[in-house]
């Protein structure tokens, strides 16, 4: 085995292992419930609402491990053609005003409205449903974010900025990593991989992907595509 495969193989049996773990937690809160449904008293309807989130979030997990692998594979196309893109990024706002207007977080897309990005019209919206979902997760009530599309030099910019709670330095590494949940994330439902999925998909199209900010700083990612 040369290095190559080595790196490979250590690398599937780790992305196995983790999605081991992911799985066995919902699996154990589903079985945790089934058993206080069984106990004196219990509030039944109750118990089996709360498990069907589970089973849910169960499915979710499922689906998003399935596309990133399909991903991986070079099953899904990411860059066919060039789409506009802040059109797409209002579009996938629009359908998140509900859910982050109960997280008490503003969306906003500015721009170029011209600039396009080497990204099918589907996978830019995996794109800006990640980023926007991210933030409306741990941005924090009071919070702003806000997408920018913009033109530098060859390249286009898209950034996904909010001013919200931040994470801490040492996170920032590691925002792109499968199932990596910053300290504040543990406490809220995601799969982890959302961040992995958008990383992904914009190096694909031959992009790139940096982030910064910090605690009470909010937290920035940046997609540099070639123009």
């Amino acid at each position: 085995m040369n290095d190559d495969e080595r790196a490979y193989d250590e690398l599937r049996t780790g992305f196995t292992a983790a999605v081991s773990h992911e799985l066995r937690t919902p699996l154990a809160r589903i079985l945790a419930l089934l058993d206080s449904a069984e106990l004196p008293g219990a509030d039944v309807q109750e118990l089996i609402a709360q498990a069907r989130v589970e089973v849910e979030d169960a499915g979710a997990l499922i689906d998003e491990i399935l596309f990133l692998s399909e991903l991986e594979s070079g099953r899904e196309v990411v860059a066919l053609g060039h789409t506009a893109a802040l059109p797409v990024l209002r579009d996938v706002l629009a359908g998140l005003d509900d859910v982050a207007a109960r997280a008490g977080v503003e969306l906003a897309a500015v721009g170029d409205g011209e600039a396009e990005v080497p990204l099918r019209p589907r996978m830019l919206r995996i794109v800006a449903e990640n980023l926007a979902e991210n933030a409306i997760r741990y941005a924090g009530h009071g919070a702003t974010f806000t997408f920018d599309v913009a033109r530098a030099g060859d390249s286009v910019v898209l950034t996904a900025a909010d001013d919200g709670v931040g994470v801490s330095l040492s996170a920032l590494d590691r925002l792109f990593e499968r199932f990596y949940r910053a300290d504040a994330a543990r406490t809220t439902r995601g799969t982890g991989l959302g961040l992995a999925i958008v990383k992904h998909i914009v190096v694909a199209a031959g992009g790139e992907m940096d982030a910064d900010g910090g605690p009470g700083r909010g937290l920035r990612i940046r997609a540099t595509f070639p123009g």
